[in-house]
């Protein structure tokens, strides 16, 4: 196909749908005109998908198409129902799509995070090089713990949250170039086996555990996610199965989209954990298994109603008025 050449010839069937579009007010005969320019500019937008997948006129036609398709079904808002259904089933079936990279991020942190943490501890020169005994005593004994209680709760969960949210929304955005989840990944071990190896060092492995775990299950089990992800585009852009690469990262870049705002939703009651929770004057046991009931709780989203998601024909793809129209091109 001669995509320049077959653009020039449909441009004025494409302005004319737009500009129906963008009216306030449609007669019957404009109103018949939409539904025929509708069909057959979807119609025209799968014959570029089958024959010549060029991003920009696909993501072109796809919003004309979705803003034409606001007159035709007569919903000019997202109804509440679309907006349910995204959240209780196209999330939990986006995360069961990337479950098992999420949990392979998990645990290789996990392993390589304990491994680094000993590393620091059984010898003494790397541990100088984080500070000196007496830096790393007052990290052990006042800073770690002082971190989460010198702020104001609120303002501090805020700002862990929109951070957290930040990094992970960055990690998926960023995830097709395969370099940015594995330097988060590598940040979040050094950071992990660092501050074990000071806290193993003055015998405080327990404010560590008590500290991190509260809040550190549910943040790190969605940063794992979140790289996980990311990975999975970068692998998709490299091995894009039977699929074309246009349509392939087409397809997880959407799904990767409603993964990005489920672990938005997820820092949230980290942050909330974390700045109301961890530093509280609850007992150890309680706040633990207040953490651990928020793992369990997001976990439980990506295996078991992502599940049901997926087994009831969700894809985690964008659907009703997000998803982009296509039509049968015979052929």
């Amino acid at each position: 196909m001669d995509l320049d050449s077959f653009s020039a010839a449909r441009e004025s069937r494409w302005n004319r749908l737009r500009d129906l579009t963008r009216r306030r007010r449609l007669t019957g005969a404009q109103s018949d005109e939409l539904a025929r320019l509708y069909v057959a500019t979807a119609a025209d937008l799968s014959e570029i998908r089958s024959s010549a997948p060029e991003p920009t006129l696909i993501s072109r036609l796809s919003v004309l198409l979705a803003g034409s398709r606001v007159w035709l079904t007569g919903a000019h808002t997202a109804s509440t129902g679309d907006v349910r259904r995204f959240l209780t089933v196209t999330m939990p079936a986006a995360l069961f799509r990337v479950r098992w990279w999420g949990v392979a991020v998990a645990i290789v942190v996990c392993v390589v995070g304990t491994l680094s943490a000993w590393w620091t501890v059984s010898h003494p020169e790397v541990l100088e090089l984080i500070g000196t005994p007496d830096d790393r005593a007052s990290i052990a004994n006042e800073q770690f713990a002082s971190y989460y209680v010198e702020y104001d709760s609120t303002a501090f969960a805020a700002q862990v949250w929109t951070n957290n949210a930040l990094i992970a929304a960055q990690c998926i955005a960023f995830g097709i170039s395969g370099i940015y989840p594995l330097y988060l990944l590598y940040v979040t071990t050094i950071q992990l086996g660092t501050a074990g190896a000071v806290m193993a060092e003055a015998d405080a492995l327990d404010v560590f555990f008590a500290l991190i775990i509260p809040h550190g299950l549910l943040e790190l089990s969605a940063v794992f996610v979140a790289a996980g992800a990311g990975l999975r585009l970068f692998w998709t852009m490299l091995v894009p199965g039977p699929r074309t690469r246009a349509i392939a990262l087409g397809e997880e870049g959407r799904i990767s989209f409603a993964v990005a705002g489920a672990l938005t939703i997820a820092l949230f009651a980290s942050g909330l954990i974390e700045g109301y929770i961890t530093g509280s004057t609850l007992a150890w046991w309680l706040k633990i298994a207040i953490g651990a009931l928020a793992c369990a709780a997001f976990w439980i989203v990506v295996f078991v109603a992502g599940r049901r998601a997926v087994e009831a024909g969700a894809s985690g793809d964008s659907e009703a008025d997000f998803a982009s129209a296509t039509a049968p091109v015979a052929g």
